[in-house]
């Protein structure tokens, strides 16, 4: 079993990009509040710069998070360093937490990071594709995270415990030859054409065949988690909601649940019911305490 040790009376609470409801995603603020939370661990997404860094970012675009634009792919760190990713979000940073220059970081700064976290942490790597490098994502995590002191069979670099995410099965597939299962995440959500209409202004026609692909990928996703191939299991809140039978197929097989992202109390207490093991959220303060209080 196991991304970690699930004796805990409670599902461990993963900070997604950091406590972001309180500051921007994958900031240095995020993270750190997300420690002083309490958090069990943090998630992070990773993308390739053009000079081969590993940098945190959800988006392979600059224009969402940051006063920049066009592709993180396309520039270098020295580039994506000398912009602001945190202003928009429009939260006044503790001094504590760094300057707005200071927010900005690559995998290397969140490791050291967690290890100022002095206790046990997790960190859940999710790898971001379609990636203009593909599979070189993969080497350039695992090659990085070895020069810092990973090892793969307990998957651990000093007191953070690492696991991999992806909803790429091919990405799934090229971490299983070096990492094994219980600490290899297959993610899965479900994808409706109304759905991508609505969020990516696409036409009917457009959107019909945009989600057919997805529904091939869903559908080879659930595959790897039947088979057993990858020891964890990430569904978003809304296909836990929506695709019971496979949920709990998936946990009487003994598959480690990692569900997203979970912010509302009513999705806090499904899960708990579920006896979901993770879960990721954008609030981990507000989703320990409710966890803390004994149901009844």
């Amino acid at each position: 079993m196991t991304s970690e040790s699930f004796d805990s009376p409670r599902p461990r609470v993963y900070a997604h990009r950091g406590a972001s409801a309180a500051f921007a995603e994958h900031t240095r603020a995020a993270y750190l509040k997300a420690i002083a939370d309490g958090a069990d661990g943090v998630e992070c997404d990773v993308h390739l710069t053009r000079d081969q860094h590993v940098v945190l970012l959800h988006d392979a675009t600059l224009d969402r998070t940051s006063n920049g634009t066009g592709t993180v792919a396309d520039k270098t760190l020295e580039e994506l360093r000398a912009l602001d990713f945190s202003s928009w979000k429009g939260a006044r940073i503790p001094e504590a937490y760094g300057g707005i220059s200071d927010q900005f970081l690559t995998l290397p700064e969140l490791l050291d990071i967690l290890r100022g976290a002095d206790r046990e942490i997790g960190l859940a790597i999710e790898l971001k594709h379609p990636s203009p490098y593909q599979l070189k994502l993969e080497e350039r995590v695992l090659d990085l995270l070895a020069a810092e002191g990973w090892t793969p069979m307990d998957s651990r670099v000093d007191n953070i415990q690492v696991s991999f995410m992806s909803f790429d099965t091919d990405s799934v597939q090229r971490l299983l030859e070096d990492v094994p299962a219980g600490h290899v995440c297959q993610l899965v959500d479900n994808f409706t054409v109304q759905e991508l209409r609505d969020e990516l202004g696409l036409g009917p026609i457009t959107a019909g065949a945009v989600a057919n692909v997805l529904k091939a990928a869903q559908q080879e996703a659930e595959r790897v988690l039947d088979e057993g191939e990858a020891g964890i299991a990430g569904p978003g809140i809304d296909y836990v909601r929506e695709h019971a039978r496979n949920v709990q197929r998936w946990l009487d097989a003994g598959r480690i649940f990692r569900v997203w992202t979970v912010d509302s109390e009513k999705d806090v207490a499904l899960c708990q019911g579920l006896g979901i093991h993770e879960i990721t959220t954008n609030r981990p303060a507000q989703v320990l305490a409710q966890l803390s209080v004994p149901s009844r």
